[in-house]
This record gives structure tokens, sequence and C-alpha cells, in this order.
């Protein structure tokens, strides 16, 4: 490892060891000189290279030029560093998408430090996990959401740093325009990521400087293809890596704006497209399914690239989508640990179903309970190797996602004959009925198809017959309602479009479904309900 700028040490001591780490392929291809601040190159270079008057992020009531958010995250650096930050130390974020969070974000990685950011809905409990876990002694949050760090930091010692108040805000101006990046190596930890829950306990993912642009230089130059003329927008958190990586780092790497919406459901979303000319949107395949049914409400022209990530994208949404934007939606699938997006495919080599082909400097293959490829369309566990990959922090997890140097994502995958991979379900979501392996997501696009279905998720559930059956949990379109009529034509109904025998033989209709902040639907708290309930 190349010799680290950090004076506190923790995040390197406590990588996996380097036999337990994946294997990291095309560093060299994307040719990062060893010391390197990924801030500087976010931002500072380009005031070098004559961008400075671009207009860089914008959000509620703020516009800042490149040379206005580089004085910005300056100010923050010096005034962070005033309070005692020093290089290695991790600082804990917390506040919803706006430009002032990206502005601290990056002020941290520039004095050396390591962001920890949070997602803005946690309680204090699972802030102190975090706390806890990453050793954190600074925290900064949004004024407006302080109250539950306020909890988690009374029974623990630590400075807490509040904006959105004038006393920031009077720091700031009283606080130099001017900082030296700290000189960090491109192997120093600048992020710690904790994934979203969707298996329970969170883990803390270590992501490098060169991570943060590694993600810029492969799926975004390679697959998203981009330009400095294009406006960001989305809904993603930036505390879930798909946000930080679609709304900031992808437009910052370019030169291209950021537009950060604190409140980004698509009834919010919309008119932000609109108002702002917003041309390149990240979502999840929920909202593209509910901005669907409002379309001729807003003036969606200006987008020309629309991302999907965080939940497979159902073929029925993909089509819809099609039909009545014209736009190819892509898919692809990234993690935490990966930072990023790994498979994904171009506009002009999408197939409809299918997540994509492996991102270039990425490798990815199907592998069997062995071990072993798989042959083209047998199913097995997707493992991925490339620029990015798992580093836990301090967890033996570390040995179950990382094996013989591939990250083994907790996915199933087949591959077919041309090399493109299709999603089959998480690992855990794959459901054994009477002997038959039947893949949740796949009767989930079943039920989507039908107009009465707005959400679907599909779980096992424990049967004495047939060991488990197939439950679907569903959140019903407007103007329909629940009933034994109801359910049996959505049974029908994935009878005529799959295999009669994965059809949902138990059906539950709720309001809303489990997610996590990132959107994420909760199946396993589904599975737990299914369990506790019987069916």
């Amino acid at each position: 490892m190349i010799p680290s700028a950090h004076k506190d040490t923790f995040a390197r001591d406590n990588l996996p060891a380097e036999k337990d780490q994946p294997d990291f392929l095309n560093l060299d291809r994307l040719g990062y000189p060893d010391r390197l601040n990924c801030a500087v190159e976010l931002i500072d270079r380009h005031l070098e290279t004559g961008g400075g008057d671009r207009i860089a992020v914008i959000g509620e009531g703020v516009e800042w030029t490149y040379a206005a958010l580089a004085e910005r995250v300056n100010r923050i650096a010096n005034h962070l560093v005033a309070a005692g930050l020093e290089p290695g130390n991790r600082v804990l974020l917390r506040s919803a998408n706006n430009p002032m969070m990206a502005a601290i974000y990056f002020a941290i990685i520039k004095a050396g430090g390591i962001v920890v950011a949070t997602m803005p809905l946690l309680r204090a409990k699972e802030l102190g996990v975090m706390l806890d876990k990453a050793e954190i002694t600074m925290a900064i949050t949004d004024v407006k959401i302080r109250d539950e760090l306020d909890k988690a930091l009374a029974t623990r010692s630590g400075t807490a740093i509040v904006f959105g108040t004038p006393e920031f805000e009077a720091a700031l101006a009283a606080a130099s325009p001017e900082f030296a990046a700290v000189d960090t190596a491109i192997d120093d930890v600048c992020l710690i990521g904790f994934t979203s829950g969707t298996t329970g306990v969170p883990k803390g993912t270590m992501h490098f400087h060169r991570d943060m642009l590694a993600i810029c230089d492969c799926y975004a130059k390679e697959v998203l293809r981009a330009s400095p003329d294009d406006r960001f927008i989305g809904s993603p958190p930036l505390a879930f890596t798909f946000g930080l990586g679609g709304l900031v780092l992808f437009p910052w790497r370019i030169g291209a704006t950021a537009i950060l919406l604190e409140k980004a459901s698509p009834d919010h979303l919309m008119p932000a497209i609109a108002a702002h000319k917003a041309s390149v949107v990240f979502t999840a395949p929920t909202a593209y399914r509910a901005m669907l049914a409002k379309l001729g409400e807003h003036d969606l022209g200006s987008l020309r690239k629309c991302v999907s990530a965080g939940e497979t994208l159902p073929r029925a949404t993909f089509e819809a989508w099609k039909a009545a934007t014209g736009l190819t939606i892509l898919d692809g699938i990234g993690a935490t640990e990966m930072l990023h997006i790994f498979i994904g495919a171009p506009e002009e080599a999408v197939r409809p179903g299918a997540t994509g082909l492996p991102v270039p400097h990425y490798e990815a293959k199907v592998i069997d309970e062995a071990g072993e490829t798989c042959p083209p369309g047998i199913p097995g566990r997707l493992a991925v190797r490339g620029p990015t990959g798992c580093r836990y922090l301090a967890d033996p997890r570390q040995a179950d996602y990382v094996i013989g140097g591939w990250n083994v994502t907790g996915d199933t995958y087949i591959v077919d004959e041309d090399g493109y991979f299709w999603f089959q379900a998480r690992s855990d979501d794959m459901i054994v009925s009477s002997g038959y392996n039947i893949a949740g997501p796949e009767v989930e696009a079943g039920l989507l198809s039908h107009p009465a279905v707005a959400e679907a998720a599909v779980v096992s559930a424990p049967d004495p017959e047939r060991g488990h059956i197939v439950k679907a949990y569903i959140v019903l379109s407007a103007g329909h309602t629940a009933s034994p009529e109801l359910t049996k034509a959505l049974q029908d109904h994935v009878k005529a479009e799959l295999a009669p025998y994965k059809y949902p033989r138990a059906v539950e209709y709720v309001s809303e479904l489990p997610r996590t902040e990132s959107g994420k639907v909760q199946r396993f708290a589904l599975r737990r309900h299914a369990e506790e309930k019987g069916t």
C-alpha cells in the first residue's frame, strides 16, 4: 500500500487482510497517480481548466458555480480543521440532499477526513451503531434533523456541528476561502458507506479516493455517456452510493450540473425535472412506474437519459416507459460494497428484461455452490471483480462476500450465450415450493403487468403440504379494491403469463411495502411476517 496521509490510522488498521480482499483489476488502465485527493479532481480541477463559471450544483434557492462551490468547500474545510478534524478521522454526516450537504461531504474529504453519510430518517439507536462501529468523534447535521443525532450523542463523547444556522454561516464567513487539499494516497479511505440493511444488520463498506473516480471513469464514461451540458437529477439519498454516484460524482467528474432535491418523490421529482430542464435522471423502478400515470401533468421533454437501480427493473415498467416517453431506461446492478453499477448496458445494447453486460474494466460470471462457473442458462450466484470491490470495516462477513478474489453479491443470475446477465432473485429470495425453484421477482413482474397492481413483493411462506408457497404482498392501484374475486383474477393472470406452479397461492393486500431509506423493499421483513402469520 502507498504511504497514508492519515494521522488517525483507524481506517487502514481495520481494512480486511489483503488475502481477504477481492482482486482489483485494470487500475493501471485507469492511470491514477499514487497521490490523489478526489475532491480536487471533482471540483478544483474545473477551475484549473477554465470551467469555474459553469454551474456545479442547484438546490432550493441555491445555484453555485464550480468556483463558488470550491470556495464554499474550502471555507468549510478550514472550519472543520479548526474544530479539530485531523486526516483519517471519521465524520458522520446527516442531511437530506442539498448543496450544503454535498459541499460538506467534499470538505471533509479535502481535509483528509472520512465521510460516514447517513440516511435522514435514521433514529438514534441506528446512528449509535454507526458511531460506535466507525469510532466517530465528529458529527455534522442539518439543523432540521438534529434531534436524533443529539439523542445518539447524549451517551457518547464527540463534537457536534450543526449547519443551517446563522452561527454556522458566520463561522464560514470568517474562515479563509483558501485551503490546500491534504496529500492523500489513492488508497486512503475517504468513505465508509453503511449498507442499507435489506438483510438485517448494516455493514460498513470502505472506499478509497481512487474508487470515487473509478466508477465515474467506468460506468459513467463508458455506459451512461453523459456530457458536460447535462443536468443530473434524481431521488436516491447521497448517503446511498447509488445517489452519491449518480447525482454528484458523475456530473462533477465531467463538469456538468447536479440538481439536489430535499424531497424527491415522483410528485416532487417530476416538476423539478420540468423546472430545471434536467436531462439525466436516476431513480428506482417504482418511481418510474408511479410517474407513468402523471406524465401528462409535466413537461419532461428535457430528459434524455434515465437510469434505474436499487431494485430489479420489471420488463413491464421498462416497456411502458419506453412507449410513453420514447426513452430507454438503463437498468443496472450495483452494490454498496462495489460503490456503484458494475453490470449495465449502453442504450444501443440494451435488451429488455436483461440487466446487461459487465461494465468496461469489470468481469462477471455465474457460479454454483462449489464456485464453478455455470454454463449459459443455468442459474447460480453472481460473482464480479473490477477496479472497485468489497472491504468491510472489521467484519467477519468479508469472508461471505469475497470468495477466491471475486465479490459474490448474493444475487441469483443467469448468463445467456451472448454474455448478457439476467436477474433471477436475491439468493435468499429464491422460493422452493414442492421441489420447484421459483424466483420471486419473476412473479412480481407478472403481477405488475396487471393494471390493478401498483406495487408487489413476493416472498416464501411456510406451508405444511408444500414446505413453502409463493406469497404476494400487493399495493393496489387507485380505483381498485381488494376482494376474493380480484385475488383469483391476479392468480389467473400470473398463471397465464408464467408456468402455473409459480402463481402466488397466498395474497395479502397492504397499504405500503416496507422499505429501506434507499427505497429497497425489505423482503426479509415480509418473510418474517409470513412466517409469523403462517401463510
